[in-house]
């Protein structure tokens, strides 16, 4: 039977009143002032005349090497200049500690350090002036009481710690937790390290000692590890502490072949250290872990020269730094004794036997446990109550179970749905219609193998419910057709007619990148090669007819694993290629079986996903239509920003910027028909204006991390690549000034508000991503019911917009949960809006002051989550509950956790002194996660997701840059090679940053 949940539980704690307070006496160690000058010197003597001078001494490498040799030591962000008051500080630790940092080890570890800086011989001059002035100004500790709890708040209402309270209060209350001894799970006990933290990392880490797990013959370790962070909530004056649970899991599998841990290119692996006795001399012993990294340097594994190892093998130290390759010859032996040694697992380096994630009853006594250090000064956040304004799902929502018999009957229903959604969005892109002509639906499928091919034709038929086979002509002409002669298909229904054309990917269009053979490629060849693929396709596709509105076409190409290396994969050159023809792409991969790879078995599947994801970028999406009622204002509209942004790192070592709006305007009729358009500022002459969806999504490319390169007239391949470096060199860099940056942001947000008036709508905002350039939207800057978009103060919110930010589980700034079970069995993850205050029939004080406008979204395991049970347990076996083997034991610790994450939606903006209902509002954003033609709800509500996903024509798709498994340690939806340009849906939340 269902559970009916009436509240959940969050993973937070915080003060027990505005009141409560709790100092702690701490060294600390400022950093001098007299230092800046000598030091900024010697970093920018013998810089490139190009780059940009250093403004702040860069100390992160000083930074990591203090954490390796004397982890105790809590290192801060430096500012500069020193704030006022003197409050800042770059290095301190709890008096109640022995001093972990020597003088004489101190004064040689800034030695080596400014060697470090400046190896050169032609740089001792400079260098020798910089370690004199060093010498003549060593900074000493002092001893001063820092507060933990109580904060000032921000002028709406905000609660707003002091700087140092994010790192330090996080460190006071995870040493608690360890001064709990072991955590006992029935079977055994757990006893826990503490990790340090970066001075960005802003929080504390407990790692727990390893547990074997065995299955199939082979032994796989893995580990606890606790996270707290501080974090704030708009208009809450109270701090909030944040408890994060998750499983990592350690790398301890060898490969057949080389003999070692098998390390992909490119990437690092982090590496936890104990050493048996402390590295400094005359340090004071640590249980504290130090931590180093792995990479690949040259044509072997080394300790990433970049981080602290360097410096350490220049150091006179007790204990010689770990060799890397012992480490990865013998990685279980390293991490059995005494954990001297732990490699992370990532997904890159294959399977493990672990699941990640814990299952949310296991995690709320994890968190219950955790909760008996919590001081006198803090307490659990109260339970948060199910919202009962309205539904919490769309009048139009998809049917949560469908008995067998009336499967057909809900099949033809959504089929019509989208059929009736395309031809309303072919009529809003084809302005040269006639009244009463039908829309066309015009798509390409450029496949490879027959096998896709055949699923392809089947997966569209389905998903249009299209009777018939298209008129489809003999096999020879599939394989006979070319540009210009394509093999036609042709339904037509009351909605609607489809043609579907079908091409071979013709010549190399589907191969490697042209890149030169012997090195990796820098920006000029990688641009290059790009640019000779991009036009190949567009001429491809010219010649099949490309003019007329934006169009679809589904290619069939390789995962991005079978290409020469990731830098050959050329699929964002043929998306490139594709829209010069006006034409949007969505990708398959081609079918076939490989070790640990079998997309064979699913291809009907994944070509019915891609036509749904295709169909999505030419604006098809069925509206969820809220069941508010008059809670909402009437023709209420929906807006999202978003901030697409890329560094230089990317493989095409193009950097990015652009923000994206997306409107969504539901019809009137309320039949789940919506317009949707996005902002183009070069529109209407330069004035800006809404756009179709697809129109934008084309000229987006215009601006997309790979330039086309001048070609010589004549040539294509390797020869074009080699003849137009310097062409492909010239464009300007997108990276600006941060400062530069925000200001176009909120000009370009300025025309785009404009734009909105007299219209109601509500605009959506993702908080991680727009904050940086909209800093209005930040915690210690909003105030509710105002605006500021500029350097002009805040003023009235217009009134015909509301404003909502979502925030997701991303570095952690929601809390981990559960569903609180009102029986007392296991603890779940139940769907629903939830808000803060007291729960019908329990004895809760209220809820927070900020809780009339923020509240959180959860959403239904997606179908992959439900094979995991709310009640596994992945350390103690457990008795089957159900089923035909009811009362064996059985261990969950080989699956995957599935935890939907908690999405906060804080209301910063709306109007209720004219009637609007900020918990209404907010129910609205949430339904708008369960769009009727999405099987699992979304992770960002429609709009906001729709405004992501256009960034696809802007930088290689999420799928080009990531993996095609399960991101390390994290409750997330694995991106599958079943559909490499899936929709992100599921909001579930991430477990680890490894």
């Amino acid at each position: 039977m269902p559970v009916n949940y009436r509240s959940v539980r969050a993973a937070a704690w915080l003060p027990t009143s505005a009141d409560s307070s709790y100092t702690a006496p701490y060294r600390i160690l400022p950093f001098p002032e007299e230092w800046h000058a000598p030091l900024l010197e010697l970093c920018n003597t013998g810089r490139h005349e190009s780059a940009e001078p250093y403004r702040t001494v860069p100390t992160w490498r000083m930074d990591q090497v203090l954490q390796a040799l004397a982890p105790d030591i809590l290192v801060r962000p430096r500012t500069h200049p020193r704030p006022a008051g003197g409050q800042d500080f770059w290095l301190c630790v709890p008096a109640e500690l022995p001093d972990p940092l020597p003088a004489p080890a101190f004064r040689s570890l800034l030695n080596v350090w400014l060697r470090d800086l400046r190896p050169e011989p032609e740089h001792a001059a400079v260098r020798r002036r910089a370690e004199a002035a060093l010498a003549e100004n060593v900074p000493r500790w002092e001893t001063r009481d820092l507060e933990l709890v109580r904060c000032p708040a921000t002028d709406g209402g905000t609660a707003a710690p002091q700087a140092h309270q994010y790192q330090l209060t996080s460190d006071w209350l995870a040493r608690r937790v360890l001064a709990l001894g072991p955590y006992d799970y029935g079977a055994g006990q757990l006893a826990f390290r503490a990790a340090p933290r970066g001075p960005r990392d802003q929080g504390a880490e407990l790692i727990s000692e390893p547990v074997p797990y065995e299955e199939d013959g082979r032994t796989s370790y893995f580990s606890m590890v606790l996270n707290i962070t501080v974090q704030t909530v708009p208009f809450e004056p109270l701090p909030r502490f944040h408890l994060h649970t998750h499983v990592r899991r350690w790398a301890t599998r060898i490969h057949a072949g080389t003999g070692r841990l098998w390390l992909p290119r490119r990437r690092m692996a982090t590496v936890f250290l104990r050493p048996r006795v402390p590295w400094l001399p005359g340090a004071p012993a640590s249980d504290r872990f130090a931590v180093a990294r792995l990479g690949w340097a040259g044509r072997g594994v080394d300790w990433d020269g970049r981080g602290p190892a360097s410096m350490l093998r220049s150091m006179s130290i007790t204990e010689s730094f770990p060799d890397a390759a012992g480490i990865l010859q013998a990685p279980v032996e390293w991490l059995t004794d005494d954990m001297r040694a732990a490699v992370v697992h990532s997904t890159a380096m294959g399977s493990h036997g672990v699941g990640p994630g814990w299952m949310s009853d296991q995690r709320s006594r994890i968190v219950h446990w955790a909760e008996q250090a919590l001081p006198e000064q803090l307490r659990p956040l109260p339970e948060l109550r199910r919202s009962d304004k309205a539904p919490p799902t769309p009048a139009n929502a998809r049917p949560g179970s469908v008995k067998p018999a009336e499967k057909q009957a809900v099949a033809l229903r959504e089929a019509t749905e989208r059929r009736a959604a395309a031809a309303y969005a072919l009529r809003s892109l084809d302005t040269s219609m006639e009244h009463g002509d039908l829309p066309v639906l015009r798509a390409r499928l450029l496949w490879q193998t027959e096998a896709m091919r055949r699923a392809a034709i089947a997966a569209l038929a389905e998903h249009l419910g299209l009777k018939g086979d298209g008129q489809a002509p003999p096999e020879r002409e599939f394989e006979a057709a070319a540009p210009g002669r394509a093999a036609m298909l042709e339904w037509q229904t009351p909605e609607l007619v489809v043609r579907l054309r079908c091409l071979k990917l013709g010549g190399s269009l589907g191969d490697d990148l042209p890149l030169p053979d012997g090195t990796r490629p820098g920006r000029a060849a990688v641009t290059a090669a790009a640019a000779v693929r991009r036009a190949e396709t567009a001429a491809f596709l010219r010649a099949d007819g490309g003019e007329g509105p934006p169009s679809l076409a589904l290619v069939e190409i390789d995962r991005r694993q079978d290409f020469t290396t990731p830098g050959h994969d050329p699929k964002f050159a043929l998306r490139l290629g594709c829209a010069d023809a006006g034409v949007l792409t969505q990708f398959m991969v081609v079918p076939k079986k490989a070790h640990g790879h079998n997309s064979q078995k699913n291809v009907g599947h994944r070509a019915l996903k891609a036509w749904d994801d295709g169909l999505r970028q030419l604006g098809v999406r069925v509206h969820p239509e809220h069941s508010l009622g008059g809670l909402v204002p009437p023709g209420l509209g929906f807006a999202a920003v978003w901030r697409v942004q890329k560094n230089r790192g990317t493989k095409t070592h193009w950097p990015a910027y652009e923000p994206v709006a997306v409107r969504v305007v539901p019809e009137p009729s309320g039949d789940g028909l919506a317009r949707v358009e996005g902002w183009d500022r070069d529109a209407d002459g330069g004035a800006g204006a809404w756009v179709p969806y697809p129109r934008l999504l084309l000229r987006l490319t215009r601006l997309a991390e790979v330039p086309k390169a001048a070609v010589p007239a004549g040539r294509t391949g390797p020869e074009a690549a080699e003849a137009a470096p310097e062409a492909a060199g010239r464009r300007p860099s997108w990276q600006q000034d941060r400062e530069v940056q925000r200001r176009r942001t909120e000009e370009w947000l300025q025309e785009v508000l404009a734009s909105l008036r007299g219209t109601p709508t509500l605009l959506l905002a993702h908080a991680q991503n727009f904050r940086s350039h909209w800093t209005w939207l930040q915690d210690g800057r909003t105030i509710r019911d105002k605006l500021r978009t500029g350097l002009a103060p805040a003023r009235r919110l217009p009134p015909d917009l509301r404003l909502v930010r979502v925030r997701t589980a991303r570095g952690r700034e929601t809390a981990q949960w559960w569903g609180v079970h009102p029986k007392g069995g296991p603890n779940g993850v139940p769907a629903g809006m939830w808000c803060a205050g007291p729960v019908a029939g329990s004895d809760e004080s209220s809820g927070p002051a900020g809780g009339d406008r923020v509240f959180w979204s959860t959403t239904p395991k997606p179908p992959q989550g439900r094979t995991s049970s709310v009640e596994g347990d992945k350390l103690t076996p457990r008795p089957l509950r159900a089923g035909k083997r009811k009362g064996e034991l059985t261990i969950d610790t080989g699956v995957a956790a599935w935890n939907p994450a908690l999405v906060e939606l804080a209301v910063l903006g709306c109007h209720p002194g004219d009637g609007d209902n900020p918990e209404a509002l907010a129910l609205a954003v949430h339904q708008l996660r369960q769009a009727p033609d999405y099987p699992p709800a979304l992770s960002l509500p429609l709009p906001l997701h729709l405004a992501e996903r256009a960034q696809e024509y802007v930088l290689p798709t999420l799928a080009d840059e990531g993996e095609s498994e399960q991101p390390e340690d994290a409750d997330v939806i694995p991106a599958s090679d079943a559909d490499p340009d899936g929709e992100a849906a599921g909001a579930l939340e991430p477990e680890s940053e490894e």
